[in-house]
């Protein structure tokens, strides 16, 4: 049997086309290299799951392929040096990269170092890294990656140019799920897809693990029901139910169905959120004060 790829490793993109919800920055990202004012210094920075690592490896291999002559079959891959920050966050490891980085590559033009979760960083690693940042060799790139900008000393960011990605939209995560799902022979309901990308809350990296799981479940048919009992949320009905109570004002009934909702194990807060959109924000207000009555 051969081993299961989980489908954000199996349909990792390979090219700035193939990312999802960030066209303005691969565009620029693939200008730069084209005009050849690239920076030096790169910050990547945004939410969990939304490409940052995977576009700054698809950066590393590219600059090396448009800097002169490219054989489509030569492998750069050496000339690609990877850290994550979370485990060698020591002035040491910084050290280390300051020495290699001042032996040019022997094939192509750059060297470039890719650190991830560079909030993790010591602030001696940190001071030690200022210096080549500011300064670094020609032949050398730096792109950095995290996901809290917030502790990342100033004078680091003040050295980086800084790229800050969005969350991905329910609607460009739904459509990329529809495109594995074909790829693999899986029939799923478009409302399905739709559940699992407002699931995933931005990060297409969730949404491709809730994927997986919920086809593990259901197999090749991917419906509504199958999604909603596996990622346990209500369904549509529940709240179609609870508004038709609402506006007729039968609050007892009102009372017994909430209480249902959440003897269930749902969150009030949760559920009353999603009525707000549903009924407008006056209803909100009531809704908020049922549920601090009730609890």
């Amino acid at each position: 049997m051969e081993p299961f790829i989980v489908s954000a490793r199996k349909y990792r993109p390979e090219t700035f086309e193939d990312v999802v919800g960030q066209r303005a920055i691969t565009q620029t990202l693939e200008n730069a290299i084209k005009s050849n004012h690239l920076a030096q210094a790169l910050l990547f920075t945004g939410p969990r799951g939304v490409g940052k690592t995977t576009c700054a490896r698809i950066l590393a291999k590219k600059i090396n392929q448009e800097s002169g002559d490219y054989s489509p079959d030569e492998d750069f891959a050496f000339n690609i040096f990877e850290l994550d920050a979370a485990s060698n966050n020591g002035v040491e490891h910084i050290r280390s990269i300051v020495d290699q980085v001042r032996i040019p590559p022997q094939v192509g033009k750059y060297k470039v170092y890719i650190i991830d979760e560079v909030h993790m960083l010591s602030n001696a690693a940190f001071n030690a890294f200022l210096k080549t940042l500011e300064e670094p060799p020609s032949h050398a790139i730096f792109i950095l990656a995290t996901t809290e900008k917030h502790k990342i000393i100033p004078t680091i960011l003040s050295r980086c140019q800084i790229f800050d990605f969005k969350r991905i939209t329910v609607g460009a995560m739904r459509d990329h799920l529809k495109r594995i799902a074909q790829q693999e022979g899986i029939n799923a309901e478009e409302e399905a897809l739709q559940i699992i990308a407002q699931k995933a809350d931005g990060a297409l990296r969730d949404s491709l693990s809730i994927f997986d799981r919920v086809v593990s479940f259901s197999g090749k048919d991917l419906t509504v029901q199958a999604v909603t009992e596996n990622l346990n949320v209500l369904d549509r009905d529940t709240y179609f139910k609870v508004t038709d109570l609402i506006l007729d004002g039968d609050i007892p009934n009102l009372l017994v169905t909430y209480d249902e909702i959440l003897a269930k194990g749902f969150d009030g807060h949760h559920f009353i959120s999603v009525l707000q959109a549903i009924l407008g924000t006056s209803w909100f207000v009531k809704m908020s004060a049922l549920y601090s009555f009730w609890n």
